[in-house]
């Protein structure tokens, strides 16, 4: 089912690293050895020095670390 336009703009929507590490609950530090260690989200690069993660990527990053428990 699609979400339409408006949710098509949100998905896009570009998070800065800080914004990322903030909304999923970790330091700067977490999120470079994430990164570092393949285990991130992918990244889209802004700048020479600024990177971010669109929240649909975000989206996809944490369905694939979903667990399941036993109960």
């Amino acid at each position: 089912m699609s979400q339409g336009f408006a949710g098509d703009i949100e998905s896009d929507r570009v998070l800065s690293f800080d914004d990322w590490c903030k909304l999923n609950g970790f330091s700067r530090s977490t999120g470079q050895r994430l990164i570092a260690n393949g285990q991130g989200p992918v990244f889209v690069r802004l700048s020479v020095r600024r990177k971010g993660v669109t929240v649909a990527e975000n989206r996809r990053w944490q369905a694939s670390r979903m667990i399941e428990t036993a109960a």
